[in-house]
């Protein structure tokens, strides 16, 4: 069963928003093969798929510093957050870390960026848990505090030991958070091929309902952006990917995510602070059933990806990871051409290693090609 407009009252239902969607990558598509406007098409996508990559980033290094604190705390620390700022000494996780230096959200979500291109779409799950596996490896080396994610860390464990894949009880955001790039390099006029996609991936860490539905809304809603979708549809086909991904994985008890997504949503359009009440009422924590309705109500704010990441990194709880699905669902609907190239250079300073322009290109290209 699909979910229609009463989830969200005056928005256009699953269905007309699916059709729609049809239309714009259909578009994108005859631009490619007419040739006329290809050059145009493909660099509007490709600037879009930069604004996810670049936006998701942008995101988890503004969360950085925050994740793990109160609001409250937040606020007497860091004020608004003006900008990316180091890890305060107090921090257990990333004390005195510099300022605009990404944390494990974004290395994992690259790792699937470049597993989805190496496999032309698809990420091969047995090949994700052992790049997490070796990751996690060299975090241990290191004398990281700043490790996996609680149930990315028992699939690894468990791999480990038998070298099978276990994401029965990961129910978690650690899917979500990773599931931007699987948005880029699927097309959401296929919303079941990229559902099936997804479900694919997370068998790796989270093989649970909660899990897939979690990680199919972010990345319908970042596949929806980078295709042009306009912004009051994406939410609807957001919605359409939970119905379809709720057909997977083990039945873990937890709220409903599409319903929460949807009720978070009415809730901060209705509302004087609506920050506050997702505080109070949506929740900040780890867990798919709040942290991804709340990344989908602060999106759904904000046509800025630097404002959107800054007030998702103000939340505290797993600000990094909120944060970080706020800055590719709103990189991808508006590009990167709406980053402010200073963030975009301080981002690349601190983290020089990092390559989203390329993984976004890529991803593209393997989209455009299928």
């Amino acid at each position: 069963m699909t979910r229609e407009a009463p989830y969200l009252p005056g928005v256009p239902s699953v269905s007309s928003a699916a059709h729609d969607a049809k239309i714009h990558d259909a578009k994108t598509d005859d631009a490619m093969k007419e040739g006329a406007h290809d050059d145009e098409a493909v660099a509007s996508m490709r600037d879009r798929a930069r604004g996810a990559m670049v936006g998701l980033a942008i995101g988890d290094a503004l969360g950085m510093p925050t994740q793990g604190l109160s609001r409250a705390r937040v606020a007497e620390l860091f004020g608004q957050l003006p900008g990316f700022a180091a890890g305060p000494m107090d921090q257990p996780i990333c004390a005195g870390r510099p300022a605009g230096t990404v944390t494990d959200d974004t290395m994992q979500a690259f790792v699937v960026a470049r597993l989805a291109v190496r496999g032309h779409g698809r990420v091969d799950p047995y090949g994700l848990i052992q790049e997490l596996t070796a990751r996690d490896d060299a975090q241990i080396r290191a004398g990281s505090v700043d490790r996996l994610g609680p149930s990315t860390r028992r699939a690894v464990r468990q791999f480990r030991r038998n070298g099978e894949l276990d994401g029965s009880r990961g129910d978690t955001n650690g899917a979500a958070m990773r599931a931007a790039p699987l948005g880029i390099v699927c097309a959401c006029d296929a919303m079941e091929a990229l559902v099936e996609r997804v479900v694919e991936a997370d068998r790796a860490t989270h093989d649970t309902r909660l899990g897939h539905c979690g990680a199919a809304a972010v990345a319908a809603a970042v596949s929806a952006g980078v295709a042009g979708v306009p912004g009051e549809q994406i939410t609807p086909l957001a919605l359409l990917a939970v119905d379809l991904a709720a057909g997977y994985g083990v039945p873990t008890p937890g709220a409903d995510v599409g319903a929460r997504i949807a009720w978070a949503c009415g809730l901060v359009r209705a509302c004087a602070e609506p920050l506050d009440v997702i505080d109070l009422l949506v929740g900040t924590s780890s867990a798919a059933q709040e942290s991804v309705p709340a990344a989908f109500a602060i999106a759904s704010l904000y046509d800025d990806p630097w404002s959107a990441c800054r007030a998702a990194a103000t939340m505290g709880g797993d600000s990094d990871t909120i944060a970080s699905m706020v800055g590719a669902m709103v990189g991808a609907r508006v590009g990167l051409s709406a980053i402010p190239a200073a963030a975009v250079d301080q981002l690349m300073a601190a983290n020089p290693d990092l390559d989203p322009l390329g993984l976004a290109d890529a991803l593209v290209s393997v989209r455009l090609s299928r």
